[in-house]
């Protein structure tokens, strides 16, 4: 039984490239230390390095009958880490993006909710002082805000003098604005 510890890397390639389990477990035995340490330098999180190196050894296993035997497995296992590590950090870039924008969204997304129930209470309360106006008033304050006649053009509609129209208009927004407490 051959000890595959006294083996140099390239035979040991060789090996795996013909499917050698043993070869494949001396080249995890051999690099997996070194090639943690390399992968923590860069990102930090030992689960993260871990997953990034089984990822690297399940590649390093799937392609072994494609490399060339000239390639330098050392080389080769850092660049796999390397590669993994750079899509881990792609990943969690664009989740940490996607968060982002999410926490943006809903910044102004509950704001404008706010707002708009804020408005619609608002109006709801003006409707509610208007409809109590006395009807020339509120005719008045409806013809001047709601269908944005002049002063002029509803006293023309409604008979009456424009002083007339300018008091029912002053005296209708006190009459809002102290029902709304302002």
């Amino acid at each position: 039984m051959a000890d595959y510890r006294s083996y140099a890397d390239q035979q040991l390639l060789t090996l795996l490239k013909k499917g050698d389990e043993r070869a494949f477990a001396e080249i995890y035995e051999r690099f997996w230390g070194v090639l943690l340490r390399y992968a923590q330098r860069m990102l930090h999180d030992e689960e993260e390095c871990r997953d990034v190196l089984q990822n690297t050894f399940v590649k390093l296993w799937e392609k072994s009958p494609k490399l060339s035997p000239d390639t330098q497995l050392s080389a080769y296992l850092y660049t796999l880490v390397r590669n993994q590590v750079l899509n881990v950090i792609a990943k969690d870039k664009l989740k940490a993006d996607h968060l982002t924008d999410l926490t943006s969204y809903m910044d102004n997304a509950v704001p404008e909710a706010d707002q708009l129930a804020r408005t619609h209470q608002l109006h709801q309360l003006i409707e509610e002082e208007v409809g109590s106006m006395p009807e020339k008033m509120r005719q008045v304050f409806e013809l001047s805000r709601n269908q944005q006649l002049s002063h002029k053009e509803i006293a023309v509609k409604m008979n009456i003098s424009v002083f007339t129209v300018k008091n029912h208009i002053t005296n209708a927004l006190k009459r809002i604005r102290l029902h709304l407490g302002l």
